[in-house]
């Protein structure tokens, strides 16, 4: 009797390795460091010169985002908006980027797909300026389907004790300004799927109206990096606290940098893109789902010294940018008027 090979269980070896030649020449061509794949962990020194240097990590995934790559067939932007999620995430406590790692899982290993969003990776890393580190891809058929995979990412940073955001700054009388999303970037899909193709039968390939562009290339648009508008104004102390607007939206993320006897006041003063006007409208959402759900057009929000207004209208690196509202007297939650 023949015996039964890790192939013929579903693990194809070889696959992977070729997997492996692909991405070497991926972050060769990114200069991340592509000869190093294959030792048992990544190394890099840690930077020098900083004062009361802290680590700061995050890790996060691409959620259902993943299902409209697939449906597109489209896999490097999956990638950037993993590295800039995570990106943004450490921002907002004051860090900039050293390294990051990514774990890849399938049903069925294509070497060309993981290449791709290994490309996407990489290609974030270096518009941030840090080390795609290393990753793991893992195979395992009979639990994914052979079309399916998913995607996480985990990064860590650096930030100077004194330059540390932690909402403790925030005072009442504080402004609150939004810097503009990109699109849904990597929230509220599943709410977006089940609008776009269950309800409306549109596909990826379908014009949205009034856009010019299809419902994937809306979808698939990259999640926004904020750092390098940012990072300069996290090392100048010109910010009290950053908020990334992710999963929860306005209601949930904001809060995370209140102090407890303080409420933010938001008043919707942005152009709210056509992508969200027309998930709110065909889904009947009220508007505290919406902006619970939704990043509805602001995907980072600063809460700033009104003396600091003026900067941000002269500055051209951080237009644009809306005024939101104001930090009130309460008790640690987001108003939102009408």
């Amino acid at each position: 009797m023949a015996p039964i090979t890790y192939k013929d269980a579903g693990v194809n070896i070889d696959e992977g390795n070729r997997a492996v030649q692909l991405i070497k020449a991926v972050l060769a061509e990114n200069n991340q460091g592509g000869g190093e794949i294959g030792r048992f962990g990544g190394m890099l020194p840690f930077p020098q010169g900083m004062k009361d240097p802290y680590l700061i990590s995050s890790t996060d995934g691409v959620g259902t985002k993943l299902r409209i790559a697939l449906m597109a067939g489209i896999y490097d932007t999956v990638g950037q908006d993993l590295v800039n999620h995570c990106v943004n995430d450490i921002l907002v406590q004051g860090a900039r980027p050293l390294y990051f790692m990514d774990y890849f899982a399938t049903g069925k290993l294509k070497a060309e797909t993981l290449a791709a969003v290994v490309k996407g990776l990489s290609k974030a890393c270096g518009e941030n300026g840090c080390r795609l580190l290393g990753g793991e891809t893992a195979e395992m058929p009979g639990f994914y389907g052979e079309e399916d995979f998913d995607l996480a990412g985990f990064i860590t940073g650096a930030a100077e004790g004194p330059h540390i955001l932690d909402g403790s700054r925030v005072k009442a009388g504080d402004l609150v300004v939004g810097l503009p999303s990109t699109g849904l970037h990597t929230n509220g899909y599943s709410l977006a799927r089940k609008i776009l193709f269950e309800k409306l039968g549109w596909s990826v390939e379908t014009l949205l109206p009034g856009t010019g562009k299809s419902v994937g290339e809306l979808l698939l648009a990259v999640h926004r990096s904020y750092y390098h508008q940012l990072y300069p104004l996290v090392q100048a102390d010109r910010l009290h606290a950053l908020a990334h607007i992710t999963g929860g939206g306005v209601f949930e993320n904001i809060p995370r940098v209140l102090p407890k006897d303080l409420n933010v006041r938001i008043r919707t003063t942005w152009p709210v893109p056509e992508l969200f006007n027309l998930l709110v409208r065909e889904g009947g959402l009220d508007s505290h789902e919406a902006y619970r759900t939704f990043n509805m057009g602001i995907g980072m929000v600063a809460l700033i010294d009104p003396r600091e207004l003026s900067l941000w209208e002269s500055d051209s690196s951080l237009k644009p940018f809306f005024l939101m509202g104001e930090v009130v007297p309460g008790e640690g939650r987001v108003e939102m008027e009408k």
